[in-house]
Order: C-alpha cells, then sequence, then structure tokens
C-alpha cells in the first residue's frame, strides 16, 4: 500500500497507477468479507475514485506530517494485558448522553461522500442505522439532511460550519434542530486556517485529473455554501467563509443560546480551551486537527486526549477523532479518558469500495477488534478501560 506521501509524489511525476494490498501485486479483493483490516480499503478506494476526488480523501496540509503523526502516534502507548478476570461475557456496548451505542465508534462528519459513491452520505446512515452506530453529518454533505435522517432512522449530530454571517449561522442550526438532529458540533479548527489551507497533496492530484468538474464545483471547493443541501433555500449572498474571523468565546455563548439541544465543540486540542467552552456551555468536547487537514503541528490528536480529559475534570464527555485505525487505537483513546472515537477517512475507504457494504464493514472491523483487545487487557466492559490499561512508552 503506497503511503500518503509516495502516492503523491508519483502525481508529480505523472503516476496514477495504483498496487495491490500492502504494497504488493495481488489481485484485489472483490468481496468484501475478504478485507483483512480497515486499512485494506484504502487501496481499493484509491483504484475506484477519480485522482482528484481521493486526493481529497487523503490530504493533509503542507508535507502530510500531522496527518501521519494522527495515525503513528498511537504506537506510543503500549497495553497492560491481565490475567485472571472474568470474560465469559464481554460487552462493548457504552451510553452517552442517555443513549445506547453498540460500540464507542461513531461516523464523524465527511463532506461531499458522493464523491465517493452515487448514493454518498444515505449509504453511510443506512450503515450506521444498520450497526447502531452514531452519525454525525457534515455541513458539506452533498446528500439532504431529511434524506439523511429517513436512512438513518434516530437522531444525528449536525457538524457546523457557521460561515461569517450569524443570520446564516441562525438558519442552518433551525433547519438541523427542525429535521432531528439532536446535536450541534461547531467545528472551531477551521477559522484559523481559512483562506489558508495548504492542501498540497489534493492539488497535486487535482493536476493529473483531466475531467471537467465545474459541473460539480462552483467557485473554489470551500465554496459549500453555493452547494451543499443544508444551505438550500437560504441567503448566502454575504457569506465569504465558512467560519467567522472573530469566533471568540462571545461568540459560543451567542450559539449557545441559539442551539436547543447538546453544543458540540469539536477541534479542541489544548486543555485551557476545553476548559473555556465547558464553562461556556458546551456539553462536549471533540478533540480533533480535522484530520491532519488544517494544521501542520505535528502533535497527535490521541497525545491532546489526556490533556482535555483533565481539563474538564468529567463535567462533560470527551471524544476524539484523527488517525485511528485499529480497535487497539480506539481502546488506547477510551484508557486516555474518551467517551467515544470517531473516523473519517476509514469510512470513505469502505464507501468508495463496497457502498454501504463497506461502511458497515468498517465498522464490524474496529468492533471485532476492540473485543479482542478488551480481552487480553481484562476489561469486560468499556467502564472497566481505565487509566491503568495503556502507558505511554519512555515515560516515567
Amino acid at each position: 500500500m503506497l503511503p500518503f506521501a509516495t502516492w503523491a509524489a508519483g502525481l508529480d511525476a505523472g503516476v496514477t497507477a495504483t498496487t495491490g494490498i500492502s504494497g504488493s501485486s495481488e489481485l484485489a479483493p472483490t468481496n468484501v468479507k475478504d478485507i483483512l483490516n480497515v486499512r485494506g480499503f484504502e487501496p481499493l478506494a484509491r483504484a475506484a475514485l477519480p485522482p482528484a476526488h481521493f486526493g481529497y480523501l487523503a490530504t493533509g496540509i503542507d508535507d502530510d506530517r500531522t496527518l501521519r503523526r494522527n495515525e503513528d502516534a498511537f504506537s506510543e502507548y503500549e497495553i497492560r494485558a491481565r490475567r485472571f478476570i472474568d470474560l465469559s461475557r464481554v460487552d462493548t456496548s457504552t451510553t452517552v448522553f442517555g443513549a445506547h451505542w453498540r460500540t464507542p465508534i461513531y461516523f464523524s462528519a465527511v463532506s461531499a461522500m458522493r464523491a465517493f459513491h452515487p448514493d454518498g452520505e444515505a449509504a453511510v446512515a443506512r450503515a450506521a442505522a444498520s450497526r447502531s452506530a452514531q452519525l454525525m453529518v457534515s455541513t458539506g454533505s452533498s446528500v439532504p439532511l431529511e434524506q439523511i435522517l429517513t436512512q438513518r432512522g434516530a437522531p444525528v449530530w449536525q457538524q457546523l460550519y457557521p460561515t461569517d454571517d450569524w443570520t446564516v449561522t441562525r438558519e442552518l442550526v433551525r433547519r438541523a434542530e427542525l429535521a432531528g438532529a439532536d446535536a450541534i458540533v461547531l467545528s472551531v479548527d477551521s477559522t484559523a486556517t481559512a483562506g489558508a489551507r495548504n492542501s498540497e497533496t489534493l492539488r497535486r492530484a487535482a493536476r493529473v485529473d483531466k475531467r471537467d468538474c465545474t459541473a460539480c464545483h462552483v467557485g473554489n471547493r470551500h465554496d459549500m455554501w453555493l452547494r451543499a443541501p443544508l444551505f438550500a433555500g437560504i441567503d448566502v449572498s454575504q457569506v465569504k467563509g465558512l467560519a467567522p474571523p472573530g469566533l471568540t468565546l462571545e461568540w459560543v455563548d451567542r450559539l449557545r443560546g441559539l442551539v436547543r439541544g447538546k453544543l458540540l465543540i469539536k477541534g479542541i486540542v489544548a486543555g485551557e480551551d476545553a476548559q473555556a467552552v465547558v464553562t461556556h456551555g458546551a456539553d462536549g468536547v471533540i478533540v480533533s486537527n480535522h484530520g491532519g487537514r488544517n494544521e501542520e503541528t505535528l502533535r497527535a490528536t490521541i497525545d491532546c486526549v489526556a490533556e482535555v480529559v483533565a481539563a474538564v475534570k468529567g463535567r462533560v464527555p470527551v471524544f476524539m477523532d484523527g488517525g485511528a485505525r485499529r480497535g487497539t487505537d480506539v481502546f488506547k483513546a477510551l484508557a486516555l479518558g474518551a467517551s467515544g472515537v470517531g473516523i473519517g477517512r476509514p469510512q470513505g475507504w469502505g464507501l468508495a469500495a463496497f457502498g454501504q457494504e463497506g461502511a458497515e464493514a468498517v465498522l464490524d472491523i474496529y468492533a471485532r477488534e476492540l473485543e479482542a483487545i478488551m480481552r487480553q487487557a481484562g476489561t469486560p466492559t468499556i467502564a472497566a478501560i481505565g487509566a491503568r490499561a495503556v502507558l505511554h512508552r519512555g515515560a516515567a
């Protein structure tokens, strides 16, 4: 399997061929049941998608080093195996905001998923329904929220790019809540990179993609307010960006007064910011660096979890996303204090490769691996996974 940097370099050289699983020349699996782990879906997605679409899914910013760091950092946490514990029943379920989750793994927001499969977010919603998984819907979803909710058959979390026009913000929240979203998830990491995101991998991919993309993309790739269904019928004539440049805590107060349901803040990586948003009414915090797509800080989200958990002092649940590719990664995040772990790119890989069935298989693989490591760690329930279950390599 080609790493992101190698694939992107190949695009610069005009190379668009794909390789087999793990870089071998073996034939790619044609049955979803033959995929051994979630990484197995990535080369299949690369083969199935136009270069620019896979580039959008694959890209970080600058050298993609934070993207890779998100994944690599998990290997620096070791799991303590335990013995002599009754494991006759292992239960991966958990309760979040009073709702029962079959596992602590949820689909995080990914925009424009019809770029990966014709059914787009509708297929992911059906996968979430069949596996009783929480679904967070992007502001930039390519399928109307009402259709997604019909396919999911249960409330969803609506991720929010509020734009720089408060009137539009108000209308987006109102539409989401009326449709049936029971939580609004404000992304706060998009403000700092407004107009400055250097997505080199995507730009390299676009160079070799010879299709006429103007039928789907109006203006530039960050103009979702001109095309995403959530904005339909809303006056967006004053919108110039996806986030207000003055997204301060006072702005959060204003949003808190508007949102009737739960308000989660996504994009928190520092303890002081977590503490601040909880003080200002957030019901939950999501540790995220946008999958390494918005910042080249080289700080992995898994390394931020313990700091954020300590800062909120149990007042609200803490979730995380970014780089979890195994059930063991999910386990490590839970041990550090996360209440749930979001997955982004892997759902896109599964969707591109096999549609709804691929998205379902991604969840199944994570769940299977999570249960396996829970047995080895002697933790028969999610509540039993505590801080002593992991050690950071090199820590005293």
